[in-house]
């Protein structure tokens, strides 16, 4: 958390702000953010003084060309985000990172527990970073024989192995449970177990969630550690089928939704509509 849904809500707020914007500061104000680089002066050196070209995304990372071959890349970790701000705006508690742009408002990045970075890359670098992240859930999800390929053999939980990033980047603990909820599999499936017909209703489901996700401005749960760059929430809790219903009948098939640790997370699921 946050995941697709999230990091895609979040790009498509940001980038008519920053496309095409000049950088002219970076303040960084936990060094931790800038754990890519050896130096944590390396992110305001290499990103003062560039344009932005384009604002992207691969998986959970926001991915931004600048000028002169340098890629800015951000990665929002468990509690990351980022706000659209004046430079006068009162700073948010936790507020890490602050991009100043000509002319236009503030960027900046609100981390509490800090997993979350910012990088400027190198193109040697940004191959380096993201070279074991795969196709993107949601604009290059592999066809279902490939991802049948891929599970063959794997005896790790399918829960697990949606959650590995060099499947299909995007899904995290949320929108892979919606995913097994909606493919009618339990996540503790063994991978390789999965029918052809099953790896079919698995692919089908991610798009799917994820553009439902999508919709409603992603899942802000409880702790509102996700939030719209311009403060609002996301409204797709209370439309969840699984995730963090534990204890509440199945809106499928009226069974009780569990909650069971599959290789140390949390996952929520139906025992009488998931096999």
């Amino acid at each position: 958390m946050p995941e697709l849904p999230e990091v895609e809500t979040t790009r498509r707020y940001l980038a008519p702000v920053v496309e095409g914007a000049f950088i002219e500061a970076v303040e960084v104000r936990r060094d931790r953010m800038t754990r890519r680089h050896e130096r944590p002066g390396d992110l305001a050196e290499r990103m003062t003084g560039r344009r932005v070209l384009s604002l992207g995304r691969r998986g959970k990372f926001l991915v931004a060309p600048l000028d002169g071959g340098i890629t800015w890349v951000s990665h929002l970790g468990m509690s990351g985000r980022f706000s659209i701000n004046a430079p006068g705006d009162p700073e948010a508690a936790h507020t890490n990172v602050v991009i100043h742009l000509r002319s236009r408002p503030q960027v900046r990045l609100v981390d509490p527990r800090t997993f979350g970075f910012v990088a400027a890359f190198t193109p040697d670098e940004l191959a380096r970073a993201m070279g074991s992240v795969g196709p993107d859930a949601l604009d290059e999800l592999p066809s279902a024989r490939s991802l049948g390929t891929a599970l063959a053999g794997r005896t790790a939980p399918i829960k697990a192995l949606l959650l590995d990033q060099r499947l299909a980047a995007g899904l995290g603990n949320i929108y892979a449970d919606e995913v097994l909820f909606r493919a009618r599999v339990a996540p503790e499936r063994p991978g390789g177990t999965l029918t052809a017909d099953e790896v079919r209703a698995v692919r089908a489901a991610i798009p799917v969630v994820l553009r439902a996700g999508l919709r409603h401005g992603g899942t802000s749960l409880d702790d509102l550690a996700y939030l719209l760059p311009d403060g609002r929430t996301g409204d797709y809790l209370s439309r969840l089928s699984a995730y963090g219903r534990q204890g509440e009948p199945c809106r499928r098939c009226g069974g009780i939704i569990e909650r069971t640790v599959v290789r140390g997370r949390s996952s929520f699921w139906c025992r009488d509509c998931q096999q």
